[in-house]
């Protein structure tokens, strides 16, 4: 969907516009941008990374470095993400709505003050629901087709 958004530029005092967006409809009420999400189906078939990385999220809040091991060991190291792809990857999970950052920080002397922490939305949750049924149906299917015998 295209979308437009609009918002208040206070060094003229007026109303402008912000941008054309290619994923998501912006709308605007008197003061702020509110974000207006894509249906469910339009974000499948996530990729294995995305996946990944919304799954390390149910658990509960992460910063970059944590989701990193997370998805390492939860795909027995198959799968290992670069820092750099990380970050592009969450800008475009937090741009969908599909994770937010947490406002959440840590005490100075406990975890590094500059590390960003992200949870998952109730949009991604029921993107990351979808896209487990996406796969567990095709894994059925497949199933059910190795065991039918095979013509002669």
């Amino acid at each position: 969907m295209l979308g437009t958004a609009v918002g208040v530029d206070s060094r003229r005092n007026g109303l402008y516009v912000q941008g054309v967006y290619r994923h998501n409809v912006y709308t605007s009420n008197s003061l702020h941008i509110m974000k207006t999400s894509r249906p469910v189906h339009d974000f499948l078939p996530l990729k294995q990374d995305t996946f990944h990385v919304l799954l390390g999220m149910l658990d509960g809040e992460r910063h970059g470095y944590a989701l990193m091991r997370e998805v390492s060991e939860r795909s027995n190291g198959r799968i290992q993400l670069q820092a750099g792809a990380l970050y592009r990857l969450l800008a475009r999970l937090l741009e969908d709505g599909l994770v937010t950052e947490s406002q959440r920080r840590s005490a100075a002397d406990a975890d590094d003050e500059r590390r960003r922490y992200y949870r998952i939305t109730a949009l991604g949750k029921r993107v990351l629901a979808a896209d487990a049924e996406r796969m567990a149906g095709l894994a059925e299917t497949a199933r059910r087709a190795l065991q039918a015998p095979t013509p002669a």
